[in-house]
């Protein structure tokens, strides 16, 4: 495998037109990172991670692999490697030759190249379905061949568009976990793009939220849910309620926001339950406040059946201040 490599954007702007796609982004990732682009649609990640790997053309800035500045340069010099959303398997092909094909393209013999395929395919527990084509395979099983593909050409960087997302819910989880134990064994970045918080925070060493084509937070999981900057993030990452508090927005974790009866004295926001549902080890409770703004709690069972509200019921919804969250 191709030694790890830093990569860093500087002032990478992207415009299809009059569109802007991506607007003047610096980014470092350090070598050997997981970071996830995370945002919603055409917040303009797969726009940077395209132009990443050289499959879009940078309207300015620069794009520095290592020592290198790739900006300019094709995909097949880059040092990245690129697995598509739709994973783009050659349907007339077996797995092995699937895998092996970039070595073809580059003149390597067929002992050589098939020697190599196979061990990505053992790496990736595919080594069994060798001789099958693409259609004969799962879902799983066609990912893992695209990656063990991806990853034939030793890039330095390997660049995932939402590697997940046609994967049923099981199957994700557990692609999940195939991903980053193959990113710690091989030590090179993992770029993924997904629009997934909860795969975002599983998988990633440092993530960007992206929102109209800026980098609206850069940090690691906790970093971002713990301390969202802006309101966006407050409310796209989640578990959070964004609310008023004294003139200042805030952002109050849903399992940092109480619920007391309305009338027992107690200092807090009067609102009307609304709705709550059974999440097993919590109730998750919607609120209305007085001034119409949606809050939701995630109330300990143990501390619901104490007190278990039905909607309709006048309430106080609490929290402590020192907890809550300054948002810019």
């Amino acid at each position: 495998m191709a030694t790890p490599a830093a990569l860093e954007l500087v002032a990478v702007t992207k415009r299809y037109d009059t569109t802007l796609a991506v607007d003047t982004v610096n980014l470092k990732i350090p070598a050997g990172t997981y970071c996830c682009l995370l945002g919603p649609s055409g917040c303009g990640k797969t726009s940077t991670l395209r132009m990443i790997a050289g499959h879009e053309a940078v309207s300015e800035g620069d794009i520095i692999l290592g020592n290198q500045n790739v900006t300019d340069l094709p995909p097949a010099e880059r040092g990245t490697a690129m697995m598509f959303q739709s994973y783009a398997l050659f349907p007339h092909l077996s797995v092995i030759d699937n895998v092996a094909f970039a070595l073809k393209m580059r003149g390597v013999d067929k002992p050589t190249r098939h020697k190599r395929a196979g061990e990505l395919l053992e790496l990736v527990a595919m080594t069994q379905y060798a001789g099958r084509l693409p259609a004969q395979l799962s879902g799983g099983q066609q990912q893992r061949v695209a990656l063990a593909r991806a990853l034939i050409t030793e890039p330095q960087i390997l660049l995932l568009d939402e590697p997940l997302s046609a994967l049923d819910p099981f199957l994700r989880v557990k692609m999940r976990g195939e991903l980053k134990r193959l990113q710690r064994e091989l030590g090179i970045s993992f770029i993924q793009v997904t629009h997934g918080q909860e795969e975002a925070m599983a998988l990633a060493d440092h993530i960007v939220v992206m929102n109209h084509g800026k980098i609206e937070q850069q940090g690691t999981a906790r970093d971002i849910f713990h301390r969202p900057r802006t309101e966006f993030v407050a409310r796209f990452i989640g578990g959070h309620n964004v609310l008023s508090d004294a003139g200042k927005l805030i952002a109050v974790r849903a399992d940092q926001l109480g619920i007391v009866p309305f009338t027992d004295g107690t200092i807090g926001a009067p609102a009307l339950l609304t709705q709550t549902e059974y999440q097993g080890s919590y109730i998750a409770v919607s609120l209305t406040l007085d001034d119409g703004t949606a809050l939701f709690s995630h109330v300990p069972e143990a501390t619901f059946d104490v007190h278990p509200f039905r909607p309709g019921d006048r309430v106080l919804a609490t929290w402590d201040p020192a907890k809550a969250q300054r948002l810019q």
